[in-house]
Order: structure tokens, then sequence, then C-alpha cells
């Protein structure tokens, strides 16, 4: 779908893409992935681990941004992501799970470089307040900004965010002209809900998720189940 008329870039929406040191190949591919579909998103250099998170907003301001999407990896085998309003917040963090980069999808589906996406939600983003406001930070983060210089004046596929099993999961669909009909090109990816905060990476606790159990208590649950009873 080509969009009408020639117009102002106003929205200077920039979205920064990093990660920590020691993040997978799959990670890696997934950062790469999601900077393609996002014409308005920046790279930078890892993160060390020893570095305090609050250092991520001083980078935003040196690169002009004002969203985040920092991955942060644990032990090498744990994904967390975090997706913050840069300076004044809020923020939330994730644990990722089932993540497949377009390369190992092979999906049918493609869409043009730069194209923008509509964005899909479920409607419990509706209903619970938590989720109005992760709502509202996707919206801001994974929308490409209209009349954005890198990109291209055509809507040819959507990002949805359905909520199953207390996860949000993302899937990226093309738009079939003929039809309307969806068919996937990925990446795809589950986000579980831990902590919103008020500040940006860090402040007053605004949700805390109840359900959520951190992978080093899965695991050793999983290990030693008669200490659980």
């Amino acid at each position: 779908m080509a969009e009408s008329g020639a117009g102002r870039w106003s929205n200077k929406e920039r979205v920064l893409i990093l990660s920590s040191r020691g993040i997978s190949y799959r990670t890696r591919h997934l950062m790469q992935d999601l900077r393609t579909l996002m014409p308005h998103a920046r790279p930078d250099t890892k993160m060390d681990r020893k570095d305090k998170l609050f250092i991520i907003n001083e980078i935003c301001e040196m690169k002009n941004c004002n969203k985040c999407l920092y991955f942060e990896a644990k032990k090498k085998q744990d994904l967390y992501l975090w997706i913050a309003n840069v300076p004044h917040g809020p923020s939330a963090k994730f644990l990722v799970q089932n993540v497949h980069t377009l390369a190992e999808l092979k999906m049918t589906g493609n869409c043009l470089k730069g194209s923008r996406p509509l964005l899909s939600f479920h409607p419990i983003f509706d209903q619970e307040p938590q989720y109005q406001l992760l709502k509202e930070l996707f919206i801001q983060t994974f929308s490409t900004p209209r009349y954005h210089p890198k990109s291209q004046p055509f809507v040819d596929h959507i990002f949805t965010f359905t909520i199953t099993d207390g996860r949000i999961w993302f899937r990226n669909y093309q738009i079939i002209e003929e039809d309307g009909s969806l068919v996937e090109i990925g990446p795809r990816f589950v986000l579980q809900l831990i902590k919103i905060f008020q500040g940006s990476f860090g402040g007053q606790t605004l949700y805390e998720n109840p359900a959520y159990r951190s992978p080093n208590l899965v695991s050793f649950g999983a290990a030693r189940p008669w200490d659980l009873r």
C-alpha cells in the first residue's frame, strides 16, 4: 500500500539498539533483523557488563536517540530485553524466549527495505493498565515515523503483538495486496514481562509480574523438585 502525497518529517523518534557483551550469535542476528526492519534505528558498540545501565541514557543522548532496545545476556544462555523511553522513562524489562531470526525461519514472505509497518495488538492490551502502558511504549518504539528519510512510502508488512499464556508473542507478516492475507516473514520471539519502571533503566517499580520466575529458579526446581514441595 503506497502512501499518497509528500509531507514533512516531524516525528523525530530514533531508537538505539545495542547489547551487552556475551550475547549469542542468534541474538546478534535478531538485532540485525530489527535494525533492518526499523529504518529509524541506530546501532552502537556493546556495553561492558561492569557498566551501570544508567550510562545508556548518556549514550542515547550522544546518539540523539529517545528510545532504546537493550539486549542483556546473562550466563551466556539467558537473554533479557530493556525497552526504555529515554531519558525520563518509563522502561520495561522482559525475559526473551523462543528467538527465531530471518535466516533461520526462511519464510516465503518478504517486504521492501525501509517500508513502514502496521502494528496490531491483542485486545488485552486495552484492558489492563500495565499492557496499556506497554502498548504505547511499543507504538513509539517500533513504528517507523512517517516521511522518515530512510523509510519508503509503502506499508507492506505488519508487526503483531499477541498475549498468550501471560507472554507477548512478536510476529512479522507480509500483507498480500491482492486479498489482504498474511504471510509470515520473521523474525519471531516471545517476551515475558518482569517489571515496569517509572524511570529510564530504573527508578520506582510501577508493576511487577507476579507470575514471573527467573530462569535460575526454574532450572533449580527442575533439578531438585523435592525442595519445592
